[in-house]
């Protein structure tokens, strides 16, 4: 009996140190996983940093055009992170026909006044690529067809644009895109910038 008893009191007296050895092993395999994963860390950083774009990339990103020699109802074509980019000077017609549309006729409702910066009007400039299958719509040169809408007209399915650059006849889906772009002076546009308004 008294054997039985010392038996069950050495039992006893092993249990709370077996339990200060798990808690000091946890206590290691948490410190060491944590040192573990600041170690892969730094090693890894260095790799993930080198693949953001170079400086000279970045410069590219913005290209700046001199738009002072464009007559009006004349335009050009620029490239832009690969992508043409079409610079108008719209008439004053073409500036009335594409304020005097009706939005409920659009399948992209989007008003002219959207699409242009106050008090430059006079300049459309839009990414020249069909939004059905990234074709390159022709109206930029003289004789091209221009379609119904006295805009551009993508050959490849009949996709027809305004003066806005808005969609209005075929399968293309939205309007041309509008770039960020900035005037530096009347003379002087810099796309891929965005203008003074949105910075403020």
């Amino acid at each position: 009996m008294a054997h039985g008893a010392h038996g069950g009191g050495g039992a006893a007296a092993a249990t709370p140190g077996h339990d200060t050895g798990e808690t000091r092993r946890d206590f290691l395999m948490l410190a060491t996983g944590a040192v573990g994963a600041f170690g892969v860390a730094a090693v890894a950083w260095p790799f993930i940093d080198q693949m953001n774009p170079a400086q000279d990339v970045l410069a590219l990103a913005t290209i700046e055009v001199d738009i002072s020699k464009i007559e009006v109802g004349q335009a050009i074509t620029v490239k832009w992170r690969g992508h043409p980019v079409f610079i108008r000077r719209r008439t004053p017609e073409e500036i009335k026909a594409a304020e005097d549309v009706n939005l409920e006729d659009l399948k992209d409702p989007q008003p002219d006044s959207a699409r242009v910066q106050k008090g430059k009007e006079q300049w459309l400039i839009l990414v020249g690529v069909c939004t059905h299958l990234g074709c390159i719509p022709l109206g930029q040169k003289p004789g091209e067809p221009r379609g119904e809408f006295g805009g551009w007209f993508c050959p490849c399915h009949g996709s027809q644009y305004d003066t806005s650059g808005r969609i209005r006849k075929g399968p293309a889906p939205q309007n041309l895109p509008v770039p960020p772009y900035a005037f530096e002076s009347d003379t002087v546009v810099l796309v891929g910038a965005e203008p003074e308004e949105k910075k403020a």
